[in-house]
């Protein structure tokens, strides 16, 4: 990314918006210039502070602004797993405590339940399934790592089940594995469908806003003006949903970075090309090194696999390309001669200590960013919980968001990239075989 870039431009589509029917695009508002709010992307936490914010106040005019086109921006380019499970525990004060955890299991729930209640609400159709998903260990390291996560589940009062080498192989068809580990704390959805599905069904009191990338705000005698390549808008308050391009606006400069990921889809496949990855006709697997490879078997029979990492600017995609064919030709020879049907990337946005920062910037200007790769419901919930808090409403949920540690400091330009460079490259070194 660089520093004039203000959203995520991609060189290819999302294979998951790719495979939908088109969609009308909402266009910028040209009659209205003035709203109570603007929020600045159409993420999972913009939508989700717009929808809270205009359902709990009727009387409200809201605008959403999003850079590029629902579907195809980052919220629908990740794996679709929607993981309940809380990233980081051991915050200051909290090392080791389950009781923490188990508060923040509770706040992704919520997130959870509120996501269902939408989809089944406006029948949104995103082949939400509650089955689940597998952890594969290749490595002796990974093994002690899962069987530590184990041990936190069962703490937290989730359950999960071990698996050797061939109770996963059963599941997900290759032997790659040496160890695996089952747990039901998760829901497996078609993210652009999601997306696409939360940003139609948005209340009538909210305005979408299509391709209008914010590119400039300023703040003047009380009042934001946010210039777009196209129209000038005005409010007395402003959301930044935009995760680690906050940074363009001068915010968090010092605490967020922007990670992109990649991702290679198959087309659909047949029956015995099916039958060859395992009993189980949908599924999800997590590595157990974070720099490790991602797989996922969809509902309508497509192989999906996520692994490799850039800082701040994306890969020839030639290059990714072929680290995902050899990733997933480790697992599946049989896959040798088979072609994506579409590769992509997505960008995130991480912090040092993966803490989100949430809450308020300076004079009527507030922020959920920071979602660590985990957006879909972390950012979904925050964003809910961030426009209670500004309406003035209380909850122990939001008790327990604003009790987290705020992100740590980043070391600036040049130093930074170097620093990060390095962590990328020895954590690709650690993964090894978990890649």
């Amino acid at each position: 990314m660089s520093s004039t870039e203000i959203f995520p431009s991609y060189a290819t589509v999302s294979g998951w918006n790719a495979v939908l029917a088109p969609r009308a695009i909402a266009a910028p508002p040209s009659s209205r210039k003035k709203f109570d709010f603007i929020i600045i992307g159409a993420g999972y936490t913009g939508l989700a502070a717009a929808r809270q914010l205009a359902l709990l106040k009727p009387e409200l005019e809201i605008l959403v602004l999003e850079g590029s086109v629902v579907g195809e921006g980052s919220s629908g380019r990740n794996s679709g797993f929607l993981i309940n499970v809380p990233h980081n525990t051991k915050m200051s004060g909290h090392d080791a405590d389950a009781d923490f955890a188990k508060k923040q299991i509770a706040i992704l729930n919520k997130g959870k339940a509120w996501l269902k209640s939408l989809i089944d609400e406006h029948g949104i159709d995103c082949a939400w399934s509650d089955i689940g998903k597998y952890h594969g260990a290749a490595t002796v390291k990974g093994e002690r790592g899962l069987r530590q996560l184990a041990d936190d589940l069962r703490q937290w009062g989730l359950p999960c089940k071990l698996l050797n080498k061939e109770e996963l192989e059963y599941h997900i068809g290759s032997p790659y594995y040496r160890f695996g580990l089952y747990s039901d704390t998760n829901v497996l959805v078609q993210p652009a469908a999601l997306i696409r599905g939360l940003a139609d069904s948005l209340p009538a009191n909210v305005t979408l806003a299509e391709r209008c990338p914010a590119s400039s705000i300023e703040y003047k005698k009380g009042e934001y003006t946010v210039r777009t390549l196209t129209h000038n808008y005005k409010s007395n308050a402003i959301i930044l949903a935009n995760n680690g391009f906050a940074k363009h606006f001068g915010y968090l400069k010092d605490r967020l970075i922007t990670i992109y990921t990649y991702a290679g889809m198959t087309g659909q496949l047949d029956d015995e090309q099916l039958n060859t990855l395992g009993a189980d006709k949908e599924w999800g697997l997590i590595p157990a090194n974070r720099l490790g490879t991602t797989l996922r078997l969809s509902q309508d029979r497509r192989f999906l696999v996520r692994t490799e990492y850039s800082y701040e600017r994306p890969e020839n995609l030639f290059k990714v390309k072929e680290i995902l064919l050899k990733s997933i030709r480790h697992r599946y020879p049989q896959f040798e001669g088979y072609e994506f049907e579409h590769v992509w990337g997505g960008v995130t946005a991480l912090t040092r200590n993966g803490a989100v920062y949430f809450g308020q910037l300076g004079p009527n200007i507030f922020a959920s960013v920071g979602c660590n790769g985990a957006g879909v419901l972390k950012g979904s919930i925050y964003g809910k919980l961030l426009a209670e808090s500004i309406l003035g409403i209380d909850s122990e949920e939001l008790h327990t968001v604003v009790s987290l540690d705020k992100p740590s400091w980043l070391p600036p330009e040049p130093l930074r990239k170097v620093v990060v460079g390095a962590a990328i490259n020895r954590f690709r070194r650690i993964a090894g075989l978990e890649r």
